[in-house]
């Protein structure tokens, strides 16, 4: 199976990291006895041949040994050589189609593996054949015969994928596929067989689906999970990964199933909503964590009435699995005040546990726990006891600040302690701005005038410098002190501050403290002229502050609403609303920079409010984004963050927006 190995050049070949001499090696490690010395090769393969999804001459040149190595029975783990010529042959991130034609040619040894001996070379060999040999008739035939004689579960779960694939390269001979992936769904087979039958029929065919489908796919996902329990599991050992399997037990196969479900059903909310019900009321807890995981995913991309799936997130607080209880209570601390139907069920276990108040993420650190982060997230008075039992400790978790913030005037008894922490930050430490921002986010949202002296402690640097250390810290500081609306006490430092990067911050606490145009009007038009692009759009946000005082800014306005940015554009115009109270050239940009960028949504809708009757003409994208399903400012599968009440608060601005035009 190496005949000729030795006579490429390897060293004159490429991969990822460099010369291709190492190839060899392992390529002749594949065929290896040890278990271990396999495993490395094949790492070392994916991540220097088909790295990022490239092709490399030197992945063109060990394709035929390859093949030569999946073709020979006494070649252990030949699965895994199956999946990387899958890869290097049809996922080519570079499209190199030099990479497909080379797997191509050894087409016909996928046909002879999936009948192979070994379960996982049938299952990877399934996908090959269709990637690879070009006689759909002939490719289709074999899936059905190896769907009639296939006894392996494993096997029996990636044909449908197969199949799938199979209407997407061949869309001639779709409908053959499409009948037997119906067939397939419906008895006398297996309810996880079905299962993954539903779930490509409606990504390739969805109009062929069963009108009960989710009922359907809730009953089939019982059955199996009642067949499995019938099932022992194997032995764990007294490994450490025999130990973490105990701790959380996993079925990866049964959350494949679902999770490619709920992606064929995409915008279909209630449809979701209805199959993550049945997930979430099961009898199997491995289920029902997987349900909460897919629970995170539709709650995090779809709007919708999300208040029956958070009640059932909030009954598995309450399960005797740690795993499935952390798992709940880390996706109701990303729900944030759409928490709140969970509220009753996160009270009871914060009460129950304070050993989960905190979490330690570090040797001497912590953050706050889950099941406490979540309760105050949403806004639930109920959790200022617990937190202000860990403000008064020695080691406050410190993220407690961002969790006091969402709790407003309710976490007003705890100021002092607020601000007595806010008063030992070191002034030269490097993480000031780590530990200030929770403490500033939560005197903030208390409106605790009363912190401006620690504030402006942390704004001198100290006794031996003008001004902070850290920027971070002093446009944290700077932001805080204009939320409050400054002081008296603050207004010198401040007034230091305007010659400075953070001219058009302190300007604007300025304006807060005292209302006087005539000392921050001419700082923020030089700003709006000569500052970088941060600047520029922070002194178009503060001169909209000033109304009609800041009228002599409207020529540099009116050409910052031209800039080629829609992040210049947007604060530009509001600012020239604000001032001048002319809809005719700010209609246009808003409308304009609503369709280029979801993100500038929310200052456009606070505008069109203030805005009132001289927003109609644009009332119609505030209605389009209320009836949207999806959403446009949450983040990536995985993300988590602030994606969801950023979201609800572009939602709730759209609906004043409306309420006032």
């Amino acid at each position: 199976m190496f005949t000729g190995i030795d006579e490429v050049d390897w060293a004159s070949l490429r991969h990822a990291y460099g010369s291709a001499e190492d190839v060899p090696d392992w390529l002749r490690a594949l065929a290896s006895a040890d278990t271990a010395e396999r495993a490395t090769a094949l790492d070392g393969m994916y991540a220097a041949l088909h790295h990022q999804g490239c092709v490399y001459d030197s992945t063109l040149a060990c394709v035929p040994f390859l093949l030569s190595l999946v073709a020979r029975e006494e070649v252990p783990d030949r699965g895994g050589i199956v999946e990387l010529l899958v890869g290097i042959g049809a996922e080519s991130a570079d499209g190199d189609p030099r990479a497909r034609e080379a797997v191509c040619a050894g087409a016909e040894v996928f046909v002879r593996l999936t009948g192979d001996r070994d379960p996982a070379v049938r299952r990877a060999a399934a996908q090959a054949l269709v990637h690879f040999l070009a006689a759909p008739t002939r490719v289709l035939d074999l899936l059905r015969q190896r769907l009639r004689a296939e006894r392996d579960d494993g096997v029996l779960l990636a044909l449908p994928e197969a199949l799938a694939l199979f209407v997407r390269r061949y869309p001639a001979h779709a409908d053959a596929a499409v009948d037997l992936l119906a067939e397939v769904s419906a008895p006398p087979y297996a309810p996880g067989l079905r299962l993954a039958a539903l779930g490509q029929l409606a990504l390739a065919a969805p109009a062929r689906l069963p009108d009960d489908l989710v009922p359907t796919a809730v009953r089939l996902l019982r059955e199996r999970s009642a067949h499995r329990a019938r099932v022992p599991e194997p032995r764990a050992t007294d490994s450490l990964v025999g130990r973490i399997w105990r701790l959380r037990p996993s079925d990866e196969e049964g959350s494949r199933l679902l999770r490619t479900l709920h992606t064929a059903l995409g915008d279909r909310v209630v449809d979701r909503t209805a199959l993550l019900g049945g997930q979430l009321t099961g009898a199997d807890p491995v289920d029902r964590c997987h349900g909460v995981w897919m629970a995170a995913a539709l709650l995090r991309g779809w709007r919708g009435d999300h208040g029956g799936t958070v009640r059932l997130l909030g009954a598995q607080l309450a399960a005797e699995h740690d795993w499935l209880r952390d798992a709940a209570a880390a996706v109701l601390a990303e729900l944030f005040v759409l928490a709140a139907p969970a509220a009753d069920d996160l009270h009871t276990l914060v009460c129950a546990r304070p050993d989960l108040w905190t979490h330690r993420v570090e040797r001497d650190s912590r953050t706050l726990g889950g099941p406490l982060k979540a309760l105050a997230r949403s806004g639930d008075p109920r959790a200022v006891p617990a937190l202000a039992h860990l403000l008064a400790g020695p080691a406050a978790p410190v993220d407690l600040g961002f969790a006091l913030a969402h709790l407003g005037a309710a976490a007003a008894p705890l100021a002092p302690a607020v601000r007595h922490r806010l008063g030992r930050i070191p002034l030269d430490s490097p993480s000031a701005a780590r530990l200030a921002a929770p403490l500033l986010a939560a005197v903030s949202a208390v409106g605790d005038e009363d912190a401006v002296p620690e504030m402006l402690r942390l704004l001198s640097g100290g006794p031996g410098g003008p001004g902070a250390r850290d920027d971070a810290v002093a446009s944290q500081v700077i932001g805080t002190l204009e939320v409050l609306g400054a002081t008296a006490r603050a207004v010198p430092a401040l007034c230091a501050l305007l010659g400075t990067r953070h001219a058009a911050a302190a300007a604007g606490a300025l304006w807060s403290a005292q209302q006087d145009a005539s000392a921050v009007l001419p700082v923020l038009l030089r700003e709006l002229t000569q500052g970088d692009p941060a600047g520029r759009r922070l002194a178009a946000v503060q001169l909209g502050r000033l109304g009609p005082a800041a009228r002599a800014a409207l020529p540099a306005l009116r050409r910052m609403a031209r800039s080629r940015s829609v992040r210049e554009r947007v604060p530009a115009v509001c600012a020239l609303w604000r001032i001048d109270a002319d809809p005719e050239p700010v209609l246009p940009v808003f409308r304009e920079a609503w369709a280029e960028d979801p993100h500038s949504r929310r200052p456009i809708a606070r505008c069109l409010t203030a805005m009132g009757p001289a927003a109609a003409p644009l009332r119609h994208l505030a209605e389009a984004e209320l009836s949207a399903p999806r959403r446009h400012l949450a983040p990536v599968a995985g993300g988590g963050g602030q994606g969801i009440p950023e979201d609800e608060a572009l939602l709730s601005a759209c609906r004043e927006a409306l309420a006032g035009c």
